[in-house]
């Protein structure tokens, strides 16, 4: 899946104010840190004080959810952990803590059982909202789209437009990963006017509403109107964390790297992955490294893409992420097929197509057969190089992006040309044309 939109922050300020499960979070907490043989200093490192951790193990600090989902991931253990033994069953608070953490399923089970409970609107609003976001998150945005529907006009109903504008980037959301960027991007962009006209919203959702139309319109392979909203954004970013800083010049990194400005990519790109390092986000590092190692490859630095390829590999090694390792191992195919090591290129590149397949990961298996398709092609296997973009063509007509679905046409067209199929060749133009056009 094409990078994420950005995770909205809606009630994420929600707090802990039961002074009991206050102190039965921090005992457990405390007995997972014991555990994990940490010191409270340990545990605070990049975010918080040893102090701050001491009075949350005594019961004395109000932990956000924030905060849970920090020290869970710091001590490896599931937000559920610390509430263990309380009765919290089905509350809000336990569906957004889970939310939070990322336990989706968790959180749409928990959002389920809210919602046959919801008799008011107000309160079939904020679950249906928390359902539309937890259904997002587990790529599921067929199913959003009519519970996102239903919790905007619920929303606006009691005169909650906040809670209508949340509601709304969900839906949003929704229509992004339906490949319906039309309307993803006429419902982000009205937000957008709203925010500027004056909607009280938190503050970070402007930074969130540009950010998300910068994604639609990269998916959608209009870089430089993607770039003009990660600019906008830019300039919003001064209290952001560490992780969601990095997160926003990672986006952007990327944005320059299609646009072609390789320059601005790496920079972008490596002050992405200083603060990746500093918040030791393991995956993002993996990220960010792929997508350094292929913006070196198009500036033929083949050392340092090398080099970049095999930190990103490095760095995913121990997350059993398939999706994310098929596109590290295709990274990987390109570097050697510009070393001219085709049959090294080859082995990886259908190394990328099975961990693409065996994730469902179809941008990282369009790409590994495109690869395919350019190793083929300059080995002079013409038959491999037709068929194996043929096979990328149909992968990015069912789930796109638009543009590299342009590009593959193109260069089938070509081969077909070569081979002296006009009728066949001129077809895919046409069909290139039609697709650049809608």
């Amino acid at each position: 899946m094409r990078n994420t939109m950005v995770k909205t922050s809606q009630r994420r300020v929600t707090v802990v104010d039961n002074r009991p499960l206050a102190r039965r979070i921090g005992t457990a907490i405390r007995q997972a840190r014991l555990h994990a043989g940490l010191t409270q200093a340990e545990v605070a490192k990049g975010r918080y004080t040893s102090a701050y951790i001491s009075a949350l193990e005594r019961g004395l600090a109000k932990p956000s959810m924030a905060a849970i989902t920090f020290i869970s991931e710091r001590l490896g253990v599931p937000v559920r952990q610390f509430l263990a033994g309380e009765d919290v069953g089905s509350s809000r608070l336990e569906a957004d803590l889970l939310l939070a953490a990322g336990d989706n399923q968790g959180a749409l089970d928990r959002y389920e059982t809210l919602l046959a409970a919801a008799v008011d609107k107000r309160t079939r609003a904020e679950v249906l909202r928390g359902m539309a976001e937890a259904l997002c998150r587990l790529e599921r945005g067929g199913e959003a789209v009519g519970i996102a529907s239903e919790a905007v006009e619920l929303a606006q109903a009691v005169g909650k437009k906040a809670e209508a504008a949340y509601a709304g980037y969900w839906l949003g959301y929704a229509q992004y990963q339906r490949e319906n960027l039309r309307e993803a991007r006429a419902v982000l962009e009205n937000l957008l006017k709203q925010v500027r006209d004056g909607l009280d919203v938190l503050p970070d959702f402007r930074f969130r509403l540009l950010t998300a139309l910068a994604n639609v319109e990269a998916w959608d392979g209009e870089h430089q109107r993607a770039l003009a909203y990660l600019e906008e954004a830019r300039a919003l970013t001064t209290d952001l964390d560490l992780r969601r800083r990095a997160s926003f010049l990672s986006g952007l990194a990327n944005s320059y790297r299609e646009s072609g400005d390789y320059e601005a990519a790496i920079t972008m790109g490596t002050q992405s992955l200083t603060l990746f390092r500093a918040a030791e986000s393991q995956r993002d590092i993996a990220a960010l490294s792929n997508n350094l190692a292929l913006t070196f490859l198009k500036l033929g630095n083949l050392e340092r893409a090398t080099e970049l390829g095999g930190t990103a590999a490095g760095a995913a090694a121990d997350l059993a992420d398939q999706g994310l390792m098929a596109h590290i191992v295709e990274t990987q195919a390109q570097i050697l097929l510009a070393q001219g090591r085709f049959d090294d290129a080859q082995d990886r590149a259908e190394d990328a197509m099975r961990l693409a397949q065996a994730s469902s990961n179809h941008h990282a298996l369009a790409s590994a057969l495109m690869t395919l398709a350019h190793i083929a092609g300059q080995s002079d296997r013409v038959d491999l190089a037709r068929s194996s973009l043929e096979a990328a063509i149909e992968e990015m007509r069912d789930h796109g992006p638009a543009s590299r679905l342009m590009d593959a046409l193109g260069e089938l067209a070509q081969l077909h040309a070569a081979a002296g199929d006009l009728r066949k060749a001129n077809a895919l133009y046409a069909e290139a044309l039609a697709t650049r056009r809608s």
